[in-house]
């Protein structure tokens, strides 16, 4: 076999021998860690198979449908998959649901009615969620529809405040909405175990509440669901984690067959339900991207962990910091400046296969209410399991990295930001040794 010199791949790439010294350094302390990972996407592997297996998947449910997608067999039938995966009574897998925007409102929408009263106990949601609500008027928004919203924050050491939460429940209190993900927020991601203890406490206090869970950018990360530990719906987006970096589009809801059901009538129509909704030939990528999700996941959780070591060391804030547990797959690092968070988009940029010679800008990004930046040279448009990072333009200046199809192409991006943070003066050659 001919030798092959590595460091010499990356300089042709752009990375200086100062750079892929430091990164080689902090590399070889994470294997333990990162063996750790293989572990569970091993176990989240074979969990995926198996619920293929149990659902008989067969060559025909990779064909699509067109119309009204009557009798779509792939269709229903990856419905059951996720619905084994996340041990739930029933799911609604889709091409129709857009993103996870859409698929949290339309979980939303559709269990909540006039008078109804929807609770977050894990203080402000993501946001593009304000808008849904009502929190920042919007048409067609929750609010418009006399459904009102009550928020308790976290306490300051990131804990539940537990006295807040039983105060704000009452009679109107019909959903309580849990994001386990940070958002653009520098609180603790949640981990399902905890999820569990706030979703116990809450049923113990009116146990017909519906618990439902935003799911993002969490899916394989542990060896258990939301949905293990008693959400009544559980909401992604197939563009994150569950798509597998192959699903083009679409979301999924999975719980309680009568919050499913609600969400397909809304969806489509009342009387139609699941019944309709073509799947239109991608359910190919719907199939292989899921069967690829844990190991896709787990690509980004090094990436995620490489990183938080990298900028720790600078001395930038990191949430979580280099050794802490993982729930999700979002890395934030804190610059305290524009200037940071801008040269490390350039750096993510700059390592895309897809539009690498593109510079990206703050811009006026729809559901946002300050400039935002965004790098995601990606096959699927927007897809943020694949390498991408993106912030708000506003303090504390916070970026959020995350996704990588692969570790070598994570590996490589955070490389990438380290060397323009490099080149525009942000960090010194000192601080690389």
């Amino acid at each position: 076999m001919a030798d092959f010199n590595r460091q010499e791949m990356y300089a042709q790439l752009g990375i200086s021998k100062e750079v892929y010294e430091y990164g080689e350094a902090i590399e070889q302390n994470l294997k333990g860690r990162f063996a750790r990972i293989d572990e569970i996407a091993e176990y989240n592997q074979l969990k995926v198979v198996k619920a293929m297996q149990e659902a008989k998947v067969q060559e025909a449910c990779l064909l699509g449908t067109t119309g009204y997608g009557y009798n779509d067999i792939g269709r229903d039938t990856l419905e059951e998959v996720y619905a084994h995966i996340f041990h739930t009574e029933d799911a609604l897998v889709r091409p129709q649901i857009t993103c996870g925007t859409h698929a949290l409102a339309l979980a939303l929408m559709s269990n909540l009615r006039p008078g109804d009263e929807l609770l977050s106990p894990v203080g402000k949601p993501y946001d593009t969620l304000e808008e849904v609500i009502g929190i920042r008027p919007s048409k067609g928004s929750l609010a418009e529809y006399g459904i009102t919203y009550k928020q308790v924050d976290l306490l300051s050491d990131g804990g539940f405040d537990y006295d807040g939460i039983r105060a704000s429940i009452n009679d109107k209190t019909k959903l309580v909405t849990i994001q386990r993900s940070k958002g653009y927020q520098t609180r603790p991601t949640l981990s399902v175990e905890r999820i569990g203890e706030l979703i116990s406490f809450i049923k113990g206090i009116k146990p017909s509440i519906i618990c439902m869970v935003d799911n993002c950018y969490g899916e394989f990360v542990e060896t258990i669901e939301p949905s293990d530990v008693g959400a009544d719906m559980v909401v992604g987006s197939l563009i994150k984690n569950p798509g597998g970096g192959l699903a083009p589009i679409g979301g999924y809801i999975v719980g309680k067959k009568e919050c499913v059901e609600n969400a397909a009538y809304r969806l489509t129509s009342p009387g139609l339900g699941k019944e309709v909704g073509a799947s239109l030939g991608i359910l190919t990528q719907f199939y292989q991207g899921l069967f690829m999700a844990p190991t896709v996941t787990a690509s980004a959780l090094k990436g995620a962990i490489f990183a938080a070591n990298l900028y720790e060391r600078f001395g930038f804030g990191v949430l979580p910091n280099g050794s802490e547990d993982r729930f999700d797959i979002i890395q934030s690092i804190t610059f305290g400046k524009p200037e940071g968070v801008i040269a490390f988009c350039e750096g993510v940029q700059s390592a895309a296969p897809v539009d690498s010679f593109v510079t990206p800008e703050p811009w006026d990004m729809p559901g946002y209410d300050s400039q935002v930046i965004m790098a995601a040279g990606a096959f699927v448009s927007g897809s943020s399991i694949e390498l991408s990072a993106d912030g708000p333009i506003a303090p504390p200046y916070a970026v959020y990295f995350q996704g990588g199809l692969t570790y070598p192409h994570a590996r490589f991006g955070i490389l990438k930001t380290v060397q323009y943070m490099l080149d525009k003066g942000l960090i010194t050659k000192q601080q690389l040794l």
